[in-house]
């Protein structure tokens, strides 16, 4: 099978030697070009064919979010990874980048002092993501070993299930994150009557910008995570990068809580600690939902919450930038279904809805005696 094709896109001759000998190590990728800015990579591309482009930022004469806008009119669907420094300024550019179509994106390596670390950094975090976006030019490999797959419900059980009250969104998301997340976000309306907690893999600054630019667009108030903070409805809160992100009950209060315990599926924040926390507080009254990303983060949160009684839905393949961890979840039995990223934002509205509005509707039509039993016994069955 033919190499992956990379062109090179960066105005430091140092970056673009770091990154050709970082790339070449792996025999399944093979740098085709390079170029010291947009311009240049724009008349490349015709006669190098690139699989995936990485993308310099701050570059002269063409900087990247020009060349992206330019890119993308030919090349719609050709992958682009932007390198982004470490700084506000960084992260505000990355989230604009994504925002004008790059597929995902790496940070540039530290200036640690060290080849050998900064190489180490390419192939942790840059290789993944080009084979990631690039299924097709690999081998397929066998996932890691994941939790045996709950056994399917019948219908009469999952429909059940799905008439239990939602008090919790928990959302996951990864690769292609903050695009989902900015179509789905925005669309849930200001009177939302349940807290909603979010991880999308993020280093820290860009969790806090991510947030700040969703809370610009949305209806509902939305924030990087903090401790200690009281969970309201109509609200909804990012974990902050470099943290997981858990919650906690108090009385009669859930509230947010941070931790730096170690990298779960080689993350931090990580899906998993969310869910299952939420789990833990909310029982079967979480709604769960797996959005795009690489890797496997989720799955096991996914089951505590089935286990549990509570609801899982995914992303479907063909709206996902990479079908990975809404990928195994679906795998794993542990979704209940599967959406496009253009009707997430009104299934979940119609899953916190349902419960509520059959409730309503019995409380305005039943006798009192007969209310009274319901509530008791929703109560007693935790619904």
């Amino acid at each position: 099978m033919p190499p992956i094709r990379i062109l090179v896109v960066d105005d430091s001759s140092v970056i673009r030697r770091i990154l050709g000998d970082g790339l070449a190590s792996d025999p399944t990728l093979e740098v085709v070009g390079t170029a010291a800015n947009g311009h240049i990579a724009l008349a490349r591309i015709p006669q190098v064919n690139p699989d995936v482009i990485t993308l310099d930022i701050e570059m002269p004469e063409m900087n990247g979010l020009q060349t992206l806008v330019e890119l993308r009119k030919t090349y719609p669907k050709l992958p682009v990874i932007m390198f982004s420094t470490l700084t506000e300024r960084g992260a505000a550019s990355t989230l604009e980048a994504l925002s004008l179509g790059a597929t995902d994106y790496v940070t540039k390596p530290s200036n640690t002092g060290s080849l050998d670390v900064t190489l180490a950094q390419i192939r942790e975090q840059l290789i993944p993501k080009i084979k990631a976006l690039c299924p097709s030019r690999i081998l397929v490999q066998a996932p890691p070993a994941q939790p045996a797959p709950l056994v399917h419900s019948v219908a009469g059980e999952e429909a059940a299930r799905s008439l239990v009250r939602v008090d919790v969104v928990a959302i996951g998301t990864s690769t292609g994150g903050p695009n989902a997340l900015a179509q789905v976000i925005p669309q849930i309306p200001a009177n939302f009557p349940v807290p909603i907690v979010i991880v999308q893999h993020m280093p820290p600054l860009f969790t806090r910008f991510l947030a700040t630019r969703l809370n610009d667009q949305s209806h509902i108030h939305v924030e990087e995570g903090k401790p200690g903070q009281i969970l309201k409805p109509g609200e909804a809160w990012i974990a902050p990068g470099g943290y997981h992100m858990t919650v906690e009950r108090y009385g009669t209060s859930v509230r947010l809580a941070t931790n730096q315990d170690p990298p779960e599926n080689s993350c931090r924040p990580a899906v998993d600690p969310l869910f299952r926390s939420v789990a833990k507080v909310f029982g079967a009254n979480v709604l769960a939902v797996v959005l795009t990303g690489m890797g496997f983060d989720g799955v096991i949160g996914a089951q505590h919450i089935r286990e549990k009684g509570g609801q899982v839905f995914v992303q479907d393949e063909a709206s996902s930038v990479v079908w990975g961890m809404p990928g195994q979840v679906a795998a794993a039995g542990l979704a209940d279904a599967a959406y496009p990223i253009g009707s997430t934002a009104q299934e979940i509205i119609r899953r916190v809805s349902i419960k509520r509005a059959s409730l309503t509707t019995a409380a305005t039509q039943e006798p009192s005696g007969s209310r009274q039993h319901d509530v008791a016994e929703a109560r007693t069955n935790g619904s």
